[in-house]
């Protein structure tokens, strides 16, 4: 069976329709999904790169076109999806609990959740509380994951993470390897189908 590695922030929209297409494209081909969680503020830091609303907003008609990109996507995916009013969303203590996730038998439980209650739901998950009501609806151990999300060690193990994350050359989230094959965004998935068809 071959490994997908998936890095994603909860904070970006691309990396969501990604997470819900993937898991369809991999099992068509033997090959299993394995999530990495990244911070994304910290890879754009690093890598002097921003979101595309933000790189692209001077440019006529990119924004717009964009925004068909993202329509024409999630009509042949069929993918539920609801910009999310709060955005951009401070991701950090939910990459931290993602990190925390990793190995544990509720690891896709918990990504499932977030993800949906970010681009599905609209939540406003910078909020603790709003966070906390999360993974109690989905039955996910509450109390471990909000502690370990402050956790020294945790929080220095998702500082490693991204670090590695862009010394690997990832700029942005979503990326995926394929051995050491980068596959960048959404767009790249069509790429992504047919190596694996290889």
């Amino acid at each position: 069976m071959r490994d997908v590695e998936f890095y994603y922030d909860f904070s970006s929209p691309n990396a969501y329709l990604v997470h819900k297409v993937l898991p369809t494209i991999t099992a068509r081909y033997d090959a299993q999904v394995i999530s990495k969680p990244i911070l994304l503020g910290g890879v754009f830091k690093s890598t002097n790169n921003q979101a595309p609303m933000l790189a692209f907003k001077d440019i006529p008609g990119k924004v717009d076109y964009m925004r068909v990109e993202m329509a024409r996507f999630l009509e042949r995916h069929q993918t539920p999806f609801l910009f999310n009013p709060h955005f951009p969303v401070n991701s950090l203590n939910l990459m931290r609990a993602a990190v925390f996730a990793q190995g544990k038998p509720w690891e896709s439980k918990y990504i499932d959740a977030i993800f949906d209650a970010m681009w599905v739901q609209g939540k406003a998950l910078a909020d603790i509380a709003v966070i906390t009501d999360v993974l109690d609806a989905a039955d996910l151990p509450t109390r471990d994951i909000m502690n370990a999300s402050q956790d020294a060690d945790i929080k220095s193990n998702l500082a490693d993470v991204t670090a590695a994350a862009v010394a690997r050359g990832i700029y942005g989230s979503p990326a995926m390897f394929i051995g050491d094959e980068m596959f960048y965004g959404k767009d790249s998935l069509s790429d992504l189908e047919w190596r694996l068809g290889q």
